[in-house]
């Protein structure tokens, strides 16, 4: 049984009828001591509450009345109910302790999937396993694609990923550069009712704030001076299946509130045309930054976190997990035997070893780049220790340059100068763009946007 909390009359008979359409059983009372007697009669499964019981818009009634029921009975989840305006009061109860919280007037069809999505993360686990699941039995169970490695920390998060992807939760993946959020992403959409629709990517770190509307929403042809065709947004081209948005830490404050918007209302406008569309969508996101640190720094809006991160995942860095590193690199080693037709091309047990104990800050992505580098300068099929030390030996900091070396004034223009330093930190830092943004003093987007404007491939 679900319970319905609202003083309006009017929205509770709405609310039943459309709980009772949709198969759930659903009773519904006006204010905080009925509510409370509901709870302690018969605990529900759901409680949607509304933030507001008396003249005063201030929430406070719906927030003491919150802690009142998670007191009562904390394993029942609560869906809040607020208008568009106090956003910051559904992020307080979210902090109190709130399952989810959508806005007033709500979309039938995004309530019932919230419904639906909360009840199954609450739902308690039919037989819990004896002890941690084995890669071989997740393999059995899910779908889980180029993943490698049987680490107990990766295998925890291999684990949640299977618990996660049959709702339609929104996922927040965490992990430094490098450690393969794309790939844990794919995961969640393989094993989603979703997965026959479309799985699409977004770099968010790679698209200016003038262009975030017409790439996430599209535009019609005229919408602005350059717009000469309509284009197609990439949440319309989601429709119907996931988004991963990619380095959502970069994304700028304008942005995140046009991106906040589609995320609450499930709606989204395409430039040039006034007409609202609507979405069904799963949406997964990934940072290799500490939202929550830059929440407190008011370089992220808070609302837009608690939206985001329904479900949080952490991936392990390469250096947590180093026991994967042999599987990892003979994996990459058998791409590369197709790729330049080497098949003979191996790891020998002592390359396996001497990898294993590399510091790779650069996680998987940097294993991958020094496997393929040495398969490239190596003649011989058997990879040694002694074939990797030369590539992997950290290039030593050249001396500063003497005034005399820089190119003579007319020889290069300052846009050129701009592109051979970026190549440059690329080759010294190996691709890292983390590492490159940072030496040279720029965010990670900014750097995008050069690398865009130079056709400097990232290698990501």
């Amino acid at each position: 049984m679900l319970l319905i909390v609202d003083d309006d009359l009017a929205i509770r008979t709405s609310l039943k009828l459309l709980l009772k359409q949709a198969g759930y059983t659903a009773s519904a009372v006006a204010g905080p001591a009925e509510a409370l007697a509901a709870v302690r009669a018969s605990a529900p499964q759901l409680v949607l509450l509304d933030m507001n019981f008396s003249a005063a818009t201030s929430g406070a009634d719906g927030l003491g009345l919150l802690a009142e029921l998670k007191a009562l009975a904390p394993q029942v989840p609560v869906v809040l109910l607020t208008g568009w305006g106090s956003i910051a009061l559904a992020v307080a109860g979210m902090k109190a302790g709130a399952a989810e919280f959508l806005t007033k007037p709500w979309d039938n069809a995004a309530l019932l999937q919230t419904i639906a999505t909360v009840l199954a993360l609450h739902a308690p686990a039919a037989q819990p396993a004896p002890g941690a699941p084995t890669r071989r039995e997740l393999d059995r169970q899910f779908a889980l694609g180029a993943i490698v490695g049987d680490d107990p920390r990766l295998l925890a998060v291999l684990h949640q990923v299977g618990q996660v992807a049959a709702t339609d939760a929104s996922v927040l993946i965490e992990g430094e550069s490098g450690t393969g959020k794309e790939l844990i992403a794919e995961a969640l959409h393989q094993n989603s009712r979703r997965r026959g629709q479309p799985f699409v990517k977004v770099n968010l770190g790679g698209i200016s704030s003038s262009l975030f509307e017409s790439e996430l929403f599209g535009h019609r042809r005229g919408a602005f001076t350059d717009a000469r065709a309509d284009r197609v947004g990439r949440f319309e081209l989601a429709n119907g299946g996931t988004i991963f948005l990619d380095e959502i830490g970069e994304l700028e404050l304008a942005s995140q509130v046009k991106l906040l918007r589609v995320l609450q209302d499930r709606t989204y406008e395409v430039l040039g045309d006034s007409k609202p569309r609507r979405l069904d969508i799963r949406v997964v996101a990934a940072t290799n930054k500490n939202l929550a640190e830059l929440v407190t720094q008011g370089r992220f809006r808070e609302d837009l976190y608690y939206r985001l991160n329904l479900i949080t995942l952490r991936l392990p860095a390469l250096r947590e997990r180093a026991q994967d590193v042999p599987a990892l690199a003979r994996h990459f080693v058998q791409q590369l035997q197709a790729t330049y037709h080497r098949p003979a091309l191996r790891l020998s047990p002592a390359a396996a070893h001497w990898l294993q104990e590399q510091p790779l800050p650069g996680n998987i992505r940097e294993l991958k780049n020094l496997v393929e580098r040495t398969a490239l300068t190596t003649p011989h099929d058997e990879l040694t220790p002694a074939d990797f030390q030369p590539t992997a030996a950290p290039t030593p900091r050249p001396p500063a340059a003497p005034e005399a070396t820089l190119p003579a004034p007319g020889t290069m223009t300052l846009e050129q100068l701009e592109e051979q330093m970026i190549r440059q930190s690329l080759a010294h830092y190996q691709g890292n763009l983390s590492r490159v943004a940072r030496a040279l003093g720029l965010s990670r987007g900014a750097l995008y946007r050069r690398l865009e404007k130079f056709g400097i491939p990232t290698g990501e």
